[in-house]
């Protein structure tokens, strides 16, 4: 397995390409669906631009050293290197924040993208990007 070097050109590229397939299945459906139909339809979107992906992965959690079986799932995590929850809500909240920085720390991933399908334009109103400062992009 070839491994991707993380600089930040391809950290944007794939962005750009992750919030493609987002607003390409966004533009098909519009507002209104449950997340799960906007999941099914990103993860084809990610399938079809040949981009690697696992979905509904589970987050290990530790507490007191031992291993809990909390059924923590991340939406998808693209190319192992882009955590991405998907939202189905009226507005974004700073819990989904926590949450997804919280899945990002504990899979060691360099960045996050929440996105919301429940707006009338996915990239305005409707995604936000986190940067974990822990693990370094490489510059250009």
């Amino acid at each position: 397995i070839i491994k991707k070097i993380m600089t930040k050109e391809y950290m944007n590229d794939l962005t750009f390409r992750i919030m493609g397939g987002a607003i390409g299945g966004h533009q098909q459906l519009g507002p209104g669906l449950l997340e799960s139909v906007y999941e099914k339809c990103f993860i084809k979107e990610l399938e079809l631009n040949h981009i690697n992906y696992k979905s509904q992965c589970i987050i290990p959690l530790k507490y007191k050293g031992l291993d809990l079986d909390t059924e923590l799932r991340l939406d998808v995590l693209v190319e192992d290197l882009i955590c991405v929850e998907l939202k189905a809500h009226e507005g974004l909240l700073p819990i989904h924040d926590a949450v997804l920085f919280s899945y990002m720390q504990k899979q060691q991933k360099p960045k996050g993208i929440l996105i919301n399908f429940h707006v009338t334009n996915i990239f305005k109103q409707g995604q936000k990007t986190l940067v974990n400062q822990f693990y370094a992009i490489l510059p250009e």
